[in-house]
């Protein structure tokens, strides 16, 4: 199977009550370990590469890794997405170079701005079957290349979807409901919950729309305690519960982004494996305990949370 639009995968989210896990992508082990999840569970799968990702890997290798991994596992639809691409010059790269779905981020623009830009990347997309994603409202946190200072995040407005959506031509949404980016989501003592009430407004305003959230790692605690046991220094690193997450997957929310908890759980690996193996330095001797951290993780996910697991 070739790489596909989130088109056909979000229409039977949407219908069926569940989420398709986007996962950020840097290097080899990572694409392995989520594919082979995915390809394992009969899981539809969406591969994202943010504007670090592209600048760490360069663009040619990492195509090139997701074609290997579409031809490794032929049973799947797998989507080859650009997370917060920061411009129409970024979108239509990404698109050129095989990317079959995007996301343009003017979430921090005005208004009429962001649709404006986004519009000009739907026009360009949807000539050569390319989906489009974009984002309203603003999430807080730091993460690769976002980062928004918690006083400047604020909640998606219910009132400006359906006209951006209608202006714009996008194919999905982004909103704001309380996730953020990073691994530092809330503090101590707060209550962790999404404002799923903004979540149901919107989908009232744009009946069987696809919506997206970001910034929905859930930081496993125990990764957070493997990393400190070994070395780190975490402190209160504290992220969206997944039964919150669950609950949005059941409604109009049909692709929850992950990027945080695969950092935790490759990072939880290799910290482990370096203490206790302090005389290796093969590098595959340490990342191969690592992808299967991913996968584990990762299977989890669309199980547990995303509920995509048999949808291929």
């Amino acid at each position: 199977m070739a790489l596909v639009n989130t088109k056909e995968m979000f229409k039977k989210a949407y219908e069926g009550g569940y989420a398709i896990g986007a996962f950020n992508v840097n290097n080899m082990e990572i694409i392995q370990g989520i594919t082979e999840a995915a390809g394992e569970l009969k899981a539809p799968v969406i591969l994202q590469v943010s504007k670090g990702a592209r600048a760490y890997a360069n663009p040619t290798y990492l195509v090139k890794l997701v074609e290997a991994a579409v031809a490794e596992n032929p049973d799947i639809p797998i989507t080859l997405h650009l997370d917060h691409g920061p411009s129409f010059e970024m979108c239509k790269a990404c698109i050129d170079d095989g990317f079959t779905s995007v996301m343009f981020d003017g979430s921090s623009k005005p208004f009429d701005e962001n649709v404006a830009e986004a519009a000009k990347v739907v026009e360009y997309a949807h000539k050569y079957n390319v989906t489009v994603e974009a984002e309203l409202g603003t999430l807080g946190g730091v993460e690769d290349e976002v980062s928004v200072e918690a006083d400047k995040a604020m909640y998606t407005d219910p009132n400006q979807v359906e006209e951006f959506v209608n202006r714009t031509g996008v194919d999905s949404l982004a909103i704001a409901i309380g996730t953020s980016h990073g691994a530092y989501k809330f503090k101590p003592g707060q209550d962790p919950k999404l404002r799923l009430d903004i979540l149901e407004e919107v989908s009232k305003r744009l009946p069987g729309f696809p919506i997206v959230l970001h910034g929905a790692s859930s930081v496993p605690q125990e990764f957070v305690k493997i990393i400190n046991q070994y070395g780190g220094n975490m402190p209160n690193a504290i992220g969206i519960p997944e039964s919150e997450l669950r609950k949005a997957a059941k409604m109009a929310v049909c692709k929850i982004n992950v990027d945080s908890d695969i950092r935790l759980a490759m990072t939880a690996s290799i910290r482990k494996y370096f203490s206790e193996h302090p005389d290796h330095f093969d590098p595959r001797q340490y990342l191969a305990p690592a992808r299967q951290a991913v996968k584990d993780m990762v299977a989890h996910k669309i199980t547990e949370v995303m509920g995509c697991d048999g949808k291929a």
